[in-house]
């Protein structure tokens, strides 16, 4: 029987099954040939203590390395400067991070502010988590190893994207191999309770639909607003199976991505996609795209580049060789990057191409100088 990954109880449910799919981080050579491994893609969630999880994981999870995207630097600068409004940057202060194979380390960013790291094998003032958690087989594990990381008086800060944004915006396709954890704000609280910690402070950012930044310390006082973001995500659903459930039916969008692709084909439009990322594996996956549907997916990533998506004959390719084909429609699997891929990719537009994000159907972007 499974277990939460958090407080070991066997009483949840699955919320959310996308079958058997690769793992998003399989992106063989373009011309190696299918089939690909599939395991079980499943959201756990347990009654006990409201973490919602991965059921079964693939194998083996490799980062495939990517791009930093504008939009998560920007991100990036909002948090830290957020952590100097808490006095958390002062000069002497020690900080530690724990990993993550998303993005860059914010360690170098905080260099020139005064901060150390602390001696070996002793605890922090400031310990880091960005998108780090939920990559952790074991949750309970995971959060007693922070906590025991915080020296006296020493604030957690994490970055993560709650799923109340999975929720609220009925983003299925965050559910990917590798990511094990899909933390609420609330029971994040009430997790890091049971390790003498709780949340003091969070914030909401538009990041991937709804990025929260979360601190927590030994003494926690959250003011009027963190009380209210917890008080909205326990309303939207992060506590009731029944609207958790509703991911299964919002699933149902993929099979709408590959009426929209058979009605853009019919129509004699190319359409072709940009943003290898993660997330977009599931989609691909759940809609069984192939190359006949969407010919080919973009990536900034030069790891990428030549290889296909995983599931799929679609090809990975440069997005130079994207503009070159001139689409007339461009797929973006990442919404958050919209203003910085037409600012980068402005032939698109000019060739008479026209970018289109998923809301959560298909919606063609107008070009600004449109009326």
């Amino acid at each position: 029987m499974f277990r939460c990954r958090a407080c070991r109880s066997g009483d949840g449910e699955i919320v959310l099954d996308l079958g058997r799919q690769p793992s998003w981080d399989h992106m063989p050579p373009a011309d190696q040939p299918l089939p690909d491994p599939k395991f079980p893609l499943c959201m756990w969630w347990c009654r006990e203590c409201w973490l919602a999880q991965l059921l079964e994981d693939a194998d083996e999870v490799t980062e495939v390395p990517g791009i930093e995207p504008r939009a998560m630097l920007d991100q990036t600068d909002l948090s830290i400067a957020r952590m100097e409004e808490m006095g958390l940057l002062t000069p002497g202060a020690t900080v530690l991070e724990f990993g993550s194979p998303h993005g860059e380390s914010w360690l170098p960013r905080l260099a020139g502010r005064g901060v150390v790291p602390p001696a070996s094998g002793a605890p922090a003032d400031l310990v880091l988590d960005v998108y780090g958690l939920l990559h952790e087989p074991d949750q309970a594990d995971a959060l007693r190893r922070r906590a025991e990381a915080l020296a006296p008086g020493g604030t957690l800060v994490l970055q993560l994207l709650s799923l109340a944004t999975v929720l609220r915006h009925r983003q299925w396709f965050d559910l990917r191999h590798g990511h094990r954890g899909y933390w609420s704000v609330p029971a994040l609280d009430r997790a890091l309770h049971r390790h003498g910690v709780g949340v003091h402070r969070a914030w909401r950012y538009p990041l991937a639909g709804g990025t929260v930044l979360v601190a927590a310390t030994r003494s926690p006082r959250p003011d009027p607003e963190t009380l209210d973001l917890v008080a909205d995500e326990v309303a939207v659903g992060v506590a009731d199976p029944g609207l958790l459930r509703g991911l299964q039916d919002a699933a149902g969008s993929a099979a709408e991505l590959r009426e929209w692709l058979c009605a853009e084909g019919a129509a004699g439009r190319t359409v072709l996609g940009y943003g290898a990322a993660s997330r977009a594996v599931p989609l691909v996956c759940h809609a069984d795209l192939d190359a006949t549907l969407l010919p080919a997916v973009a990536d900034a990533s030069p790891a990428k580049q030549g290889r296909r998506m995983p599931g799929t004959d679609i090809p990975i390719v440069s997005p130079a060789e994207l503009v070159g084909r001139a689409p007339d429609r461009v797929l973006l699997f990442l919404p958050e990057l919209a203003t910085e891929v037409r600012e980068a990719l402005p032939r698109v537009e000019r060739s008479g191409g026209r970018w289109v994000v998923l809301d959560p159907q298909p919606r063609v972007v107008e070009p600004v100088h449109a009326s």
